[in-house]
């Protein structure tokens, strides 16, 4: 059975930064090509950010050069590290192999 699991959201100020992991099981995180989505209030779901099984990465324009999305394959877990966050960065966000979905992890900015 192949599961998402995310973890690492929270309450940060304007400005600060979050690190959201994911952790895949009952499959090869390696065989993957594997994104971060969120979703905001009233908004439909957007692709943040997505890395290839040969570390290729692509972002959305709204977080290039604050986010970073990772991959660690011997711990089969996917990471987010989000820096100088902004409050329309709130939302929830979800991690997936394409196929299988995570539960959701939330972020919020506020001050």
């Amino acid at each position: 059975q192949v599961q998402l699991v995310e973890s690492g959201g929270g309450l940060v100020q304007p400005g600060g930064s979050l690190r959201l992991s994911c952790v895949l099981s009952g499959r090869r995180l390696s065989s993957y090509i594997m994104g971060w989505y969120r979703q905001a209030p009233g908004k439909q779901r957007e692709l943040v950010a997505e890395i290839t099984s040969g570390d290729i990465k692509t972002y959305v324009d709204s977080v290039k050069g604050r986010f970073t999305i990772s991959r660690d394959n011997a711990h089969n877990t996917l990471y987010l590290q989000m820096n100088s966050l902004k409050p329309e960065d709130t939302a929830v966000y979800y991690c997936t192999t394409g196929l299988n979905w995570g539960q959701g992890t939330q972020v919020t900015v506020s001050s």
